[in-house]
């Protein structure tokens, strides 16, 4: 039995990152190697958290972390699936190469989140008090053409995404990956992307830093 970190720990990890100035990350679709136990390390790379509070009022506005499910995340995380589901090597193959065509169409978020308001942290709810869009570099804003709210998380979601919290609200996200005049959403050589939640009660700013410098020196290959 392969040993795990535990989910508090993937959290505090990140949490750390995110303080410390994260890890730089890369969007090329390059092919990766990785082995199950790369998924905790993946998932802290590519996953933010941050918190507004109303010094004001003396109270907490918003708690959000979301996990960017980008190319290099989605390549971990289905190897590690594969590993913990016992897929055939077809299986895994399959499931990979869905989930990569996906990425070429839209960005995904997974996002779990907790406000001073239950009903107002309802991103699908049209009273919802915040607006989130994906902001790159240059200001330019897109906003999601999906949000998919998790009622009750399946046990999957509960191991590879460790911010599900019994007092969370969990949501999946998806914005395109171009702008209607075909431009990218993320260039190649952005220098970050944002992720934003804001309101009236005030804003929460998810920062991915990307590596530009980095090449897609292989083509997806899989054994």
């Amino acid at each position: 039995m392969r040993a795990r970190a535990s989910g508090a720990a993937v959290i505090a990890a990140a949490i750390l990152l995110a303080a410390c100035g994260a890890t730089k990350v890369s969007m090329r679709p390059a092919a990766r190697s990785f082995t199950p136990d790369d998924y905790d390390d993946i998932y802290g790379h590519w996953t933010r958290s941050e918190d507004e509070f109303a010094f004001g009022r003396l109270e907490d506005i918003l708690h959000v972390t979301a996990t960017f499910e980008s190319w290099e995340f989605r390549w971990a995380y289905v190897v590690r699936y594969a590993a913990d589901y016992s897929l055939r090597t077809e299986e895994r193959t399959r499931l990979l190469r869905s989930t990569l065509a996906d990425a070429q169409e839209r960005h995904r978020f997974f996002v779990t989140m907790i406000g001073n308001r239950y009903r107002e942290s309802d991103l699908t709810d049209e009273r919802s008090a915040w607006r989130v869009l994906l902001v790159d570099e240059d200001g330019r804003q897109v906003r999601p053409i999906e949000v998919t709210r998790i009622r009750r998380p399946g046990a999957a979601e509960r191991v590879y995404f460790p911010s599900i919290t019994v007092h969370r609200q969990a949501f999946r996200i998806a914005f395109p990956t171009q702008h209607p005049d075909g431009t990218p959403v993320i260039a190649p050589d952005d220098d970050h992307v944002v992720l934003r939640f804001t309101g009236a009660e005030g804003r929460v700013d998810l920062r991915w830093e990307m590596d530009s410098a980095a090449s897609a020196d292989a083509p997806l290959a899989l054994d």
